[in-house]
């Protein structure tokens, strides 16, 4: 059974892993971190992202200018900046490690201790970038809440709301943990190569053929 869930593992914990890179990165750069809906002009949506804001209108398509100077971002935007590029960089090298690991990769198969080793630390690098994926997504929302709620602000001042990136944001922190998960789980399960499964099985033969000679009269 070890023999068959073991790749099985192997693979849905690459497939998720790379989901959730993929996810990451395009969270980093989509513009859709906040969202702002004015009541007085209900065609136009504002957006504001970790590079650039947006105003999306029904007639014209959508406008966007980067941010003039990084210091003047809202701390939870400037921090943003540097745990999603973290997480980006650590789930690709993580990526890396725990692809040279896999037992279906032929390379190095004699050497089962140090892909061993790779799977180990593509898990842990998965759960690092999972983190940090997850970390400025959630410290975003938090602010935005407390913006929104935030009873020293006029009503009539319209309110940031939270933006689809940070669902995806969510979604591919999720994908990271769940892949890392799964590669160091196939660490701790014993592996069955055929050889000893031959060995087995002609031992058996043989303690079969001599219970039949003992038996005959």
């Amino acid at each position: 059974m070890a023999l068959v869930y073991r790749p099985m593992m192997q693979l849905g914990g690459i497939l998720f892993s790379l989901l959730g890179w993929v996810l990451s990165c395009l969270t980093t750069y989509l513009p859709q971190w906040k969202n702002l809906n004015l009541e007085l002009n209900e065609l136009e949506i504002w957006t504001m992202g970790l590079w650039q804001a947006c105003v999306v209108q029904e007639e014209g398509g959508m406008q966007c200018k980067d941010f003039d100077s990084f210091l003047a971002l809202p701390p939870e935007l400037r921090f943003s900046r540097i745990l999603m590029f973290f997480s980006n960089g650590s789930g690709f090298l993580g990526l890396l490690l725990s692809g040279f690991g896999l037992d279906c990769l032929k390379i190095g198969e004699r050497q089962q201790e140090q892909k061993k080793r790779l799977l180990l630390f593509g898990g842990m690098l998965f759960w690092i970038s999972g983190i940090t994926a997850i970390v400025p997504v959630s410290w975003v929302a938090h602010s935005t809440v407390q913006e929104f709620w935030d009873e020293n602000i006029p009503d009539i001042v319209p309110r940031w709301d939270f933006g689809e990136a940070l669902f995806v944001g969510w979604l591919a922190g999720f994908c990271l943990l769940l892949g890392g998960a799964l590669l160091n789980c196939t660490i701790c399960s014993t592996e069955v190569h055929p050889s000893s499964v031959h060995y087995t099985v002609a031992e058996q033969q043989d303690q079969c053929q001599h219970l039949e000679t003992e038996t005959r009269p």
